[in-house]
């Protein structure tokens, strides 16, 4: 059986592997909230409650889906607990279906201009530099000619390490030596980018988030100088967050959103944390398309974000 679209068996299997701390603390807090219960009614809707916001879905989000279930009970008049799943699936995906536009297709569909410019931000520990390896494997796997820029000038480490991820995937990097400007580095790598031919542009950038307003300055800089090179540029402004770090990849998402276009999200490091919630109100909430989740350490196990398989892993027994 084929998985529809470009959600493989594969992905499934990576999907439901990395969602299984999460999973199994879900389903533990679900069958205390139904214990002794036959029917949906307003003790489980307030012990679903509980669940829904202690599995890092967001208080806001939490209410929305409270609120969604409420109306089908009073609907459809009598459900029971056994079809708590089912039902929670159904307005979970409509909820995000309502709230969010789809990110894009996989990584071999038609992505619009070439170069395809992509400027990754997020905190230095987010996963920021694994997920643009993840990506530019992807991208090459797939047959498209990929170039990095090394534009998080701040630190050497963050130079040295995407040049060996560079080296592992058989991606060329673009660089500068460390404390040169971010911008000057974002403009080399298009420049370099448009006169060999390169279809997919990942730049990297500063991940810190002590001072906003330099943050806005450095970004916004590195975003007009991409510009002047290739009108449009960068195309996409994906913002890597953490998620297993919970509430506060909210908290991330509020900073970097207000300080820059952010255009998608790819949340990480889904696989060691039962706070996988996390993406359900992260999508929800900033109406900023989930693009990207990490489910593991593999190459592979960066995944295109389906929302109806994710939600389905997450409540499928």
């Amino acid at each position: 059986m084929a998985w529809p679209g470009f959600f493989t068996r594969e992905n499934k299997e990576s999907l439901n592997k990395g969602l299984e701390k999460t999973k199994e603390s879900v389903f533990v807090k679900l069958s205390r909230a139904v214990a002794g219960k036959s029917k949906v009614d307003e003790e489980v809707l307030d012990n679903l409650e509980e669940v829904l916001v202690s599995s890092d879905v967001g208080v806001t989000t939490t209410i929305r889906i409270i609120e969604r279930i409420e109306a089908r009970v009073a609907r459809d008049k009598y459900l029971n607990t056994s079809e708590l799943n089912k039902l929670l699936k159904e307005e979970i995906v409509a909820l995000l279906t309502d709230n969010n536009k789809v990110a894009s297709s996989d990584f071999t569909g038609d992505f619009g201009p070439s170069p395809y410019v992509i400027m990754i931000v997020g905190v230095n520990g987010s996963g920021k530099t694994t997920t643009i390896a993840k990506l530019a494997y992807q991208y090459k796997q797939a047959g498209r000619k990929v170039l990095l820029g090394a534009a998080d000038t701040f630190r050497a480490a963050a130079i040295d390490q995407l040049q060996i991820w560079g080296d592992r995937t058989g991606v060329p990097v673009i660089k500068q030596k460390m404390g040169s400007d971010p911008a000057s580095v974002a403009f080399d790598t298009v420049k370099s980018a448009i006169a060999g031919g390169y279809e997919v542009v990942i730049i990297d950038t500063a991940g810190r988030l002590h001072n906003k307003i330099n943050l806005m300055t450095e970004l916004s800089k590195i975003k007009r100088v991409m510009e002047k090179v290739l009108p449009g540029a960068p195309h996409e402004i994906l913002l890597v967050l953490d998620g297993s770090t919970g509430q506060n990849a909210f908290e991330q998402a509020k900073q970097f959103t207000a300080a820059t276009d952010v255009t998608a999200l790819a949340i990480t490091k889904l696989d060691g944390t039962a706070k996988g919630g996390v993406v359900i109100g992260i999508s929800d909430q900033f109406k900023i398309p989930v693009k990207y989740i990490g489910v593991g350490e593999k190459m592979e196990d960066l995944l295109v974000f389906n929302r109806t398989e994710f939600v389905d892993s997450l409540f499928d027994q």
